[in-house]
């Protein structure tokens, strides 16, 4: 490793200007008030205007899912059952015309990550143009779920409150993490997996001890709104859990073991999708000469045919899986045809250009694989009656398979603890949860073709880092904190070609002034 002279690096993160700054600013500091009180206040102002967004978001979803699946195909349905395939290839001619005009809808939730990290420039935010598509998408059928653009509605804002006081990298994340905890707490009632989504997956190693206030602040006033207009029960009413043998916790791991083979072949079908419609896939390079906006259409019209054979896979699913959770009688090979069937769609959904989230499949899935598992072990006579029914294997499966897809056990198993109110179910969940992110873990760091870029709810910040220097000083991260590593910045200067060496050539600067810090151009570009 060569040192080098310092050299003039662009301070890491968006360097956008809003032409509000100049607005709300002097208000500020008119005012002066103190970091930490003006992180509370905006943690507050986050949380309701999360809360609100999203109360808006599930309005227009239900009122699309209305006008579309029920008035209009009240009127066409005469014409035969066929008609059911062109409520979502309607919606996929919708989106089309969307990202015809738009051309895309604003950062995921990844690029919002790797923004405020300084791994990539921020571009436009457009929270209103996502969360129409996404009602568009979820209220015509689409196999995705409303999650994702929950989470965007309270990152984006928070992105926009930071970029508008021009506050720190940190001080981004830290209302990115309050955005995102809101958006999650309101979006399924649940406030505290909202927030340890926030410290879990966007704040990550990064958050101390004082940053936890301003995420819970914004969760608990979103979900407080949520529940004063969408009502206080929770995403599903799950029965109470049964509880038959300690001994029982073995057929758990095994759930466990085959929830992880489902989050990978979720995750690889999501990305076999994505090449697909690129043409990247053999046989399917004619989709890539597709124009872009065709592909939402040829999504929308694949879910329509299969919602033809399967009307289960339509849409969000929720009221599936709560026949699943009720014990609503499921046949194994029905169940097992709709555990394939949801993965298949999800990503053609997803790889087509659709909008919505990937938690919401991903709960379906495990619900699908625990009742088909339980209902296995019952045919076995040895153990009919010593283990719990098929809702118990599903409550733990959705979670197992959340887990394994999202990467993010904590939220996981709070999720359905905070659903179930059930504390008979923790050690079973944590059982079943640490197996499969184990074992997903385990394949992920022998083959980097199972790490899914989450382009809906895209969380996997390590996938848009392209600087090798970066990871080298991940040692000193975890042990020194961010604020050390961030006075040490590192990018990979372009060698000439004469100099043949593997070392990778490391840049110090002086971080602590980021007014005179600029980023070659060669750099800037590979981030």
């Amino acid at each position: 490793m060569r040192p080098l002279h310092p050299v003039d690096l662009e301070s890491p993160g968006p360097t956008a200007q809003t032409p509000d700054a100049s607005l709300l600013s002097p208000i500020f500091h008119r005012l002066h008030p103190s970091p930490e009180t003006l992180l509370l206040i905006l943690s507050l102002v986050i949380g309701g205007v999360t809360g609100a967004g999203v109360i808006t978001f599930h309005y227009l979803i239900h009122l699309i899912h209305t006008l579309m699946l029920e008035d209009f195909m009240g009127v066409i349905s005469s014409s035969g059952p066929w008609t059911l395939a062109c409520i979502p290839t309607l919606g996929g001619v919708v989106i089309g015309l969307m990202r015809w005009r738009f051309r895309d809808f604003g950062p995921n939730m990844s690029s919002l990550i790797a923004a405020t990290r300084g791994l990539q420039e921020l571009s436009p935010l457009k929270p209103i143009t996502k969360m129409v598509a996404a009602s568009v998408s979820l209220g015509t059928g689409a196999s995705l779920g409303p999650e994702a653009p929950s989470v965007e509605i309270g990152a984006n804002f928070g992105m926009l409150l930071a970029q508008v006081l021009q506050l720190s990298p940190e001080r981004q994340r830290l209302l990115l993490g309050a955005g995102a905890a809101a958006g999650l707490s309101a979006g399924f009632n649940a406030p505290i997996a909202g927030v340890f989504f926030a410290l879990e997956v966007v704040l990550g190693s990064t958050f101390a001890t004082s940053s936890v206030s301003v995420v819970l602040l914004a969760a608990v006033v979103s979900a407080l709104l949520a529940q004063i207009c969408l009502g206080a029960q929770p995403a599903f009413a799950l029965p109470v859990y049964d509880v038959r043998s300690p001994l029982e916790l073995p057929f758990y791991m095994g759930l466990g073991l085959l929830a992880s083979g489902v989050s990978l072949a979720y995750t690889e079908a999501i990305q076999l999708a994505e090449r697909c419609f690129h043409g990247k896939v053999l046989g399917f390079g004619w989709l890539g000469r597709v124009p872009r906006p065709i592909h939402p259409i040829i999504g929308g019209g694949c879910v329509g045919l299969v919602a033809l054979v399967l009307p289960q896979v339509l849409g969000v699913g929720y009221e599936t899986v709560q026949a699943m959770l009720q014990d609503v009688e499921f046949s194994l090979p029905l169940l097992l045809l709709l555990l394939f069937v949801k993965l298949a769609v999800t990503a053609i959904s997803l790889g087509s250009g659709l909008v919505g989230g990937i938690f919401a499949p991903a709960m379906f899935l495990g619900a699908s694989l625990g009742s088909a598992y339980g209902i296995f072990l019952t045919m076995v006579p040895a153990l009919a009656d010593r283990v719990a029914g098929p809702p118990a294997y599903a409550m733990v499966g959705m979670a197992a398979v959340l887990a394994g897809s999202a990467r993010a056990p904590l939220t996981a198993i709070l999720l359905m603890f905070e659903l179930t109110r059930d504390y008979r179910i923790v050690l079973p969940l944590m059982a079943a949860v640490g197996l499969s992110v184990w074992l997903v873990e385990c394949v992920n760091r022998r083959s980097q073709a199972h790490s899914l870029n989450l382009q809906q709810m895209g969380v996997d910040v390590a996938v848009n880092t392209p600087i090798k220097a970066r990871e080298q000083l991940q040692d000193w991260e975890d042990a020194l904190g961010d604020r050390i590593v961030t006075e040490l910045i590192s990018c990979q200067i372009p060698i000439d070609e004469e100099h043949h060496s593997d070392e990778p050539v490391l840049a110090m600067a002086n971080a602590h002034l980021p007014e005179n810090i600029k980023l070659s151009p060669e750099t800037k570009s590979a981030v």
